[in-house]
């Protein structure tokens, strides 16, 4: 966009959210961002050149793409766009729905049997394992029996084996919480993570209650709720700073305090605070070089590797795609799960796309998708740039990008 291009968009945002009635504050939290990022927009300060936020944008007016921004792509035929109406977690989501141990409540004489202890703890490191990989489907009919042993297990064991089993628990909700995130069921995301924070609780893990509010937080990046996000993670990082100035710090300590900063990162990124999320990315590189290796403390996979991949993500969210290529030359991710890898290629994908470098965002797409298909098919941002690339592409498009769209449910 040109300065003079800049200035008619914001004119034009300007009236049509006057015509609704809306102030600077309320459209900005109803689309995720600051009040005064929308201003920036507004006086043609901030340009919008991508297709995601245009239509965040529009959608935050009530109105078409076009009527916002009249050389924007046409829509697709109807239906072609759809969100599916199914989820691989829906058998998951009914097991947070009611009150999870029931039988406990109506047959207090149930006892836990100890021997059972390490066939539960094998089970929760398998629901991990599933998530790590997005195997989504398989998680959520894991879960459905797991959860109501767990909780009813917490409700009849010996005192001596109860917190235990309250840390399973809390293990159990966190892989839950991610999961949701992961497939964009923020609300229920919202709920487990709010399960795993008690149960870490009650298990005397006070840092897996910061873990817990970590996964809480990106519920609440999800559901748009920005602020919340960033109450919650600046206090938990607030608290750690300080326990961390008088004592020494475990590894765990650290990588939970650095995975804080990250979710930060994502927030300011999120709200098109361009500083201020590069500040949260340079602290948790600090930390990243403290530890100086890749851990997986909390199922985080926090460490050096996985700070340049939030970096990469956190730039191409504030459309800096030339940044984010330059920090993935040379990165090497092999040592992280399957998601992990599979969210850097989607991140340099999307990051292609920007570039309109659109061979090479399909080979990175298709690489993520060989990794972790269940993702790269159902996460927004991914189904995001196989729309764009398609719309670019039109007719013209190639049958693997074709094939691809159709299996995202991205076709234009």
């Amino acid at each position: 966009m040109s300065s003079e291009e800049r200035r008619a968009f914001g004119a034009r945002v300007a009236d049509l959210r006057k015509q609704k009635g809306m102030t600077q504050g309320e459209l900005a939290a109803a689309i995720g961002r600051t009040a005064s990022w929308l201003s920036q927009v507004e006086r043609g300060i901030q340009p919008v050149n991508r297709l995601d936020v245009l239509r965040l944008l529009a959608d935050g007016l009530g109105v078409p793409l076009q009527v916002l921004q009249p050389d924007a792509p046409p829509p697709a035929e109807a239906g072609a766009m759809t969100d599916p109406q199914t989820n691989d977690l829906d058998q998951a989501r009914l097991v947070l729905s009611g009150h999870p141990a029931l039988d406990a409540l109506l047959n207090p004489s149930t006892t836990f049997q100890p021997d059972a202890l390490p066939g539960l703890s094998a089970a929760v490191d398998s629901i991990w394992e599933l998530a790590h990989h997005s195997q989504f489907a398989e998680l959520s009919a894991a879960i459905g029996p797991l959860v109501p042993r767990l909780e009813l297990a917490a409700r009849t064991a010996a005192p001596e084996q109860q917190r235990d089993i309250h840390a399973l628990l809390a293990r159990t909700y966190q892989a839950l919480a991610a999961a949701f995130v992961r497939q964009n069921e923020a609300d229920a995301a919202w709920v487990a993570a709010d399960r795993a924070i008690r149960e870490a609780e009650l298990a005397g893990d006070p840092i897996g209650v910061f873990a817990g509010i970590y996964r809480l937080c990106h519920a609440f990046v999800r559901l748009k709720h920005l602020d919340q996000a960033e109450h919650a993670a600046a206090t938990a990082v607030n608290v750690l700073r300080r326990y961390i100035e008088t004592n020494e710090p475990t590894p765990e300590h650290l990588s939970v305090l650095g995975s804080l900063h990250l979710t930060l990162a994502l927030v300011h990124a999120r709200a098109g605070e361009r500083a201020s999320a590069r500040q949260q990315i340079d602290a948790a590189r600090d930390i990243g070089r403290r530890l100086a290796e890749d851990r997986n403390d909390f199922n985080l996979e926090f460490g050096p590797t996985n700070v340049e991949i939030h970096a990469i993500s956190t730039a191409v969210d504030l459309g800096d795609a030339g940044e984010a290529l330059d920090i993935a030359k040379g990165l090497r991710a092999e040592g992280l799960s399957p998601e992990r890898q599979a969210r850097l290629l989607m991140d340099i994908g999307r990051a292609h796309v920007q570039r309109r470098q659109h061979a090479d965002a399909l080979d990175c797409l298709l690489r993520a998708e060989a990794l972790a298909p269940e993702m790269i098919r159902t996460h927004a941002a991914s189904r995001a740039a196989v729309r764009d690339l398609a719309l670019a592409a039109g007719r013209s498009a190639s049958d693997e990008l074709r094939a691809l769209a159709e299996r995202t449910d991205s076709l234009a």
